[in-house]
């Protein structure tokens, strides 16, 4: 298709045209009005080679600009367009922010049919390259073979990677020269790995027949400039202690180091025990007069400083004046509960994983916060009116569920504690708007604030703050 000229941006990262497609890409019969092509941006005039026809839609690829749109810039990532991240790294950063407020009131308002007040401009993040603490790179002895290399010609050592996992090929791997999302030492600890795997004949992991040594990497780096690595093999050999003895001397700011042997056949940890291998045992991030430990197997927001802006948000719509109780409900470490505390009589936070308690308890211990208490199970089964009435019923609710959102049996025990005003924090305003559909029968919403935490990618946060409507 020739001269189509791309309109918007959609769902999913990918931008849209309208068009007429015909049954063989000519005038006569449709097999759809709209279509969605990837890496492109509203303004540009492109020629489209149509990929997959539905009934209502169609999508393509841009084969040819015809006419750039001012709007687009260049990409600032040599992996752009394989690597399958930052895909908006095309868009300037204000029209980004632009896309994500239009998608949370699509969400909440076009597809979720909710009675919302403004959404307000979402708040950006002040850096928008290198701004993670946090990175898992993948081993595989398949990397991902890219468009201008012959795979007849490689050898067998060319052949391995270190990096992301390709979409849509669980066992490819795009081998990552340098990655804008960690600082460093980030890229120089991978690269370092990497070549060390290759010189010392350490075999990289095969993930269709599950073998190979060398199988994970998680770098996390905080403000502070504390260093976490964690090396995950796929067995136990003693090769392991030399690569790490070397990875140490090369990387003296390393201040805790880990090992994990996994023999499974995924790459979750979440199962696994890590053993500290050298240095400290966690790593410390600060937010406002609060210090945060983070162990190999916590969770904490991978955008610190614009983790802080969340906080606040959150905190300004809870609306506490230092006599209330409050919930807060997938608590993780307990950053939210313990950002609150001070404003606030009572704190309970539950959440699923125990490690992840035991580090709220520490950090709260450490902060001198002793009006937090924490809980460790499944949400469902902890969260009940027995538990409610043990605890104190909550005046104000604050949750933050994972992607998939809430439980129905959660939604209704919320419902069944009535509390006055709940503050919804949610990385996917899809199941945000599902959950809210629920909430709403006993409560109304009364201000929206995203926030952005991953520049140049199509993910935004939202909070959303529900007023209990009077009877």
């Amino acid at each position: 298709m020739n001269g189509v000229r791309i309109e918007s941006v959609a769902a999913e990262g990918k931008a849209i045209a309208h068009v007429h497609i015909g049954d063989d890409d000519r005038e006569g019969g449709s097999c759809g009005r709209v279509i969605f092509v990837e890496y492109a941006v509203p303004g540009d005039v492109v020629d489209i080679l149509v990929t997959k026809k539905k009934k209502n839609y169609a999508e393509g690829r841009v084969i040819r600009i015809v006419e750039p749109s001012p709007d687009r810039q260049e990409a600032f990532c040599s992996h752009f367009g394989l690597c399958g991240g930052c895909k908006w790294q095309l868009l300037p950063y204000h029209l980004q922010l632009e896309a994500k407020r239009q998608q949370v009131y699509d969400q909440l308002v076009r597809i979720g049919h909710l009675d919302v007040p403004e959404v307000k401009p979402v708040i950006g993040s002040e850096q928008i390259r290198y701004y993670r603490n946090k990175l898992e790179f993948a081993a595989s002895n398949r990397r991902w073979i890219l468009p201008d290399e012959d795979e007849a010609d490689i050898p067998a050592e060319n052949r391995q990677g270190l990096g992301f996992h390709v979409g849509r090929f669980f066992d490819k791997v795009l081998d990552i020269s340098h990655c804008y999302l960690q600082k460093e030492p980030s890229n120089a600890i991978r690269l370092f790995i990497k070549n060390y795997a290759l010189e010392h004949g350490i075999g990289f992991y095969d993930m269709r027949e599950n073998r190979g040594l060398l199988r994970t990497v998680f770098v996390r780096t905080s403000e502070g400039g504390d260093v976490m690595v964690i090396v995950c093999f796929g067995d136990e050999s003693d090769k392991i202690f030399p690569m790490l003895d070397a990875l140490a001397a090369q990387f003296p700011q390393i201040s805790s180091l880990y090992y994990i042997v996994n023999r499974k056949c995924n790459d979750s940890i979440s199962d696994q025990t890590p053993l500290l291998y050298r240095g400290n045992d966690a790593i410390y991030e600060t937010m406002e007069d609060l210090r945060f430990r983070i162990g190999p197997k916590s969770f904490y927001q991978t955008n610190a400083s614009q983790a802080l802006e969340l906080y606040r948000v959150a905190r300004n719509f809870a609306g506490l004046s230092g006599t209330e109780t409050v919930y807060d409900l997938y608590t993780g470490t307990g950053t939210i509960a313990q950002f609150v505390a001070r404003q606030a009589a009572k704190v309970i936070g539950i959440e699923y994983v125990p490690e992840a308690i035991e580090d709220a308890v520490l950090n709260a211990s450490a902060n001198g916060i002793t009006n937090c208490s924490f809980f460790a199970g499944d949400m469902k089964d902890i969260l009940t009116s027995d538990f409610i009435a043990e605890h104190g019923r909550p005046d104000v609710m604050i949750v933050d569920p994972p992607r998939a959102g809430m439980h129905p049996d959660v939604v209704k025990t919320i419902l069944e504690a009535a509390p006055e005003r709940i503050v919804y924090v949610s990385c996917n305003p899809a199941s945000q708007a599902r959950d809210l559909q629920t909430l709403c029968t006993k409560y109304k919403i009364t201000d929206v604030q995203p926030v952005d935490m991953f520049p140049h990618t199509i993910h935004v946060e939202n909070v959303c703050r529900l007023v209990k409507i009077e009877e």
